[in-house]
């Protein structure tokens, strides 16, 4: 289904991208996509967020809608099942919020709060059957979206799964105390580490269960196909940072590619906007290549056995929703309230959060 053509707001208004963050080849050869399932899914959400009281009341109907996780993830996964794309749409608004807890915890000095919760996840990722009531709603939101995406696949894609969140949850302990040392890692550090923070390997075994086909190692991790979903989620991650940055350097940031050029590399803010847009460039273009192998390999793998084909079509299902991540993410960006700082009252302070410990009752 192709989305709105400006905007997936219920009055859709022209987007007004900032030339600095204008990419041409996204707006033309990108063509937005909306999963057909996206009015539902967002007001299944928004009542999921109320039901686990992850946002309070005021600021779930004040906010989320305009922060757009559902537009986020109904234009990423298009093919999914509803119920899927409903189970990833609730995780991925959890993830968010747990970003601004986390963040939160930094900006008020709560080691022990962020000690606390870490360890917490790290148990419910395990066994999140026995955390759906537990008093701190984070923990018990993120058992309760965990349990439904484990239902989907096999007992060794949850493995797989709780094995990279594992890793995201020690990526963040570390930004955590990176940023409160003041620590700014140099470029392949932070490279390294936001492959984690931006969970590029949850993303990716998302594609899986939205096509209705666990991958064996040998597709999942055959080059193409592994190329293809790294640079999706990189160019991201980057993109983020692209936007992200000037906010960033103001709030005396520490992770940031540009902040790490600038302090490592010796480069001007405008030289580490340059840069960063290069690598945003760079990686559209070669994903454009890598594309194409990776249908290549799902022609190859279609051997015309009943497996060869299922495999076949779940790469070339999931190809095509990493295509999708580029647009969708590309817009996202320009869409939500999240980064929308010049219209904050204070620009050091989300709106849409609460700045109280949380859990500890």
């Amino acid at each position: 289904m192709q989305a709105f053509p400006h905007s997936t707001t219920a009055t859709p208004t022209a987007v007004v991208v900032p030339p600095s963050l204008a990419l041409p080849v996204i707006e033309s050869a990108f063509p937005r996509q909306l999963h057909p399932y996206w009015p539902r899914l967002q007001e299944k959400t928004r009542l999921w967020l109320l039901k686990r009281q992850l946002m309070p009341a005021g600021k779930v109907q004040e906010y989320a809608d305009g922060l757009c996780y559902t537009d986020l993830m109904a234009g990423f996964y298009v093919n999914a099942p509803d119920e899927v794309l409903q189970a990833i749409a609730d995780y991925s608004a959890w993830f968010f919020i747990w970003d601004d807890r986390h963040d939160r915890d930094i900006v008020h000095g709560r080691a022990g709060d962020w000690r606390r919760l870490r360890n917490r996840l790290h148990t419910a990722l395990d066994a999140p059957r026995h955390h759906l009531h537990h008093p701190d709603p984070l923990v018990a939101g993120f058992a309760d979206s965990v349990l439904r995406l484990y239902g989907f696949l096999s007992h060794t894609w949850n493995q797989r799964f709780a094995r990279h969140f594992h890793a995201v949850i020690e990526a963040y302990d570390r930004e955590f105390r990176n940023r409160t040392e003041g620590y700014i890692p140099d470029v392949e550090e932070y490279l390294d580490l936001r492959r984690h923070t931006f969970a590029h390997w949850i993303w990716t075994d998302l594609l899986e269960p939205s096509a209705g086909c666990e991958l064996p190692d040998r597709v999942r991790k055959y080059p193409a196909y592994r190329r293809a979903a790294l640079l999706c989620q990189e160019f991201a991650a980057w993109y983020n940072d692209l936007c992200s940055l000037p906010k960033e350097i103001a709030g005396d940031e520490v992770h940031n590619l540009g902040i790490s050029l600038i302090t490592h590399e010796g480069l001007t803010l405008e030289e580490a906007v340059d840069e960063v847009r290069r690598r945003v460039e760079e990686c559209i273009l070669e994903f454009l290549d890598a594309e194409q192998e990776a249908l290549l390999f799902a022609e190859a793998i279609d051997d015309g056995s009943v497996r060869g084909k299922e495999l076949s079509t779940a790469v070339r299902a999931s190809v095509c929703n990493m295509r999708n991540w580029f647009s969708s993410v590309y817009w996202f960006h320009h869409e939500s309230g999240r980064y929308m700082v010049d219209s904050w009252d204070d620009r050091s302070t989300p709106p849409y959060v609460t700045n109280e410990a949380a859990g500890e009752k």
